[in-house]
């Protein structure tokens, strides 16, 4: 480490080497939403839906994978109809409504946690009066990864990484890492941005606390040369009907809404 408590500069971050798009799904609460007009309630897929977005991914020849089950795919070392599904927060809902249907069709997923907020709730949305819902307890956690299924980091404390010093931003950054590991006994290998909001600085970041991947909100499916520490995802939301859930996994759908912001 240097003076300033930040590890020196290392090496370039990897691309992805695979040979045609994947899609890495992203989503939030697996729950009946909030009454008409509450804030994000987009962010919100009924279980019902949920599991018939798993059956028709079966159906379709796809396989749900981990971020850990998805890297040789990634890194061009395998090639198949696969899909990554991932769940941004750690909420309770995860664990009760998404797990059961997960299991039905064998596929796996990683859950970004906010380690420092491990049993609380979404405090995080508190100013814009966001409805707060449970967050998994560390025990639930276990409950999680016993159930197959994986657990990525997504900060101590949800913040916003641009609006804090790069002391603070590397702590949040490392240390959900080093502390969700020992809570799991577990490698941690996978990292969200808070909000999707980072530069350079917080990629380079990621990648010295020794994370293969990092996911942000930038719209596309994976494309080849893409960072392997600013991946694109497809957003699953409350409105997102079978058909368009189809266009979004097999189609161009998504890819003509990235925005890369790192």
């Amino acid at each position: 480490m240097g003076e300033d408590g930040l590890p020196p500069a290392l090496y370039e971050a990897n691309v992805t080497a695979n040979t045609s798009p994947i899609p890495i799904l992203v989503y939030h609460q697996i729950a009946e939403a909030p009454k008409k007009g509450a804030p994000f309630r987009g962010l919100y897929v009924i279980p019902a839906a949920f599991s018939r977005q798993m059956a028709l991914l079966k159906m379709l020849g796809y396989t749900g994978m981990s971020m850990t089950d998805l890297q040789p795919y990634l890194r061009g070392e395998k090639s198949g109809k696969v899909v990554g599904i991932t769940f941004d927060d750690g909420y309770l809902n995860n664990l009760t409504n998404a797990l059961p249907a997960l299991q039905k069709q064998g596929f796996t997923s990683t859950c970004y946690v906010v380690d420092g907020l491990l049993g609380k709730t979404n405090v995080w949305d508190t100013s814009i009066g966001m409805a707060q819902t449970p967050l998994m307890t560390a025990e639930q956690l276990l409950q999680w990864q016993a159930g197959g299924q994986e657990v990525g980091a997504h900060t101590q404390e949800h913040v916003d990484l641009l609006t804090v010093n790069e002391i603070t931003a590397w702590k949040q950054i490392a240390k959900s890492k080093t502390d969700l590991q020992t809570l799991l006994a577990k490698q941690v290998n996978h990292f969200c941005y808070p909000y999707g909001k980072f530069d350079e600085r917080h990629s380079t970041m990621a990648r010295q606390a020794n994370y293969a991947t990092a996911t942000t909100t930038a719209r596309s499916r994976v494309m080849p040369g893409t960072n392997l520490l600013t991946l694109p995802r497809v957003p699953v939301l409350r409105s997102t009907s079978l058909p368009v859930f189809w266009l979004k996994i097999a189609t161009a759908y998504e890819d003509n809404k990235l925005k890369v912001k790192a």
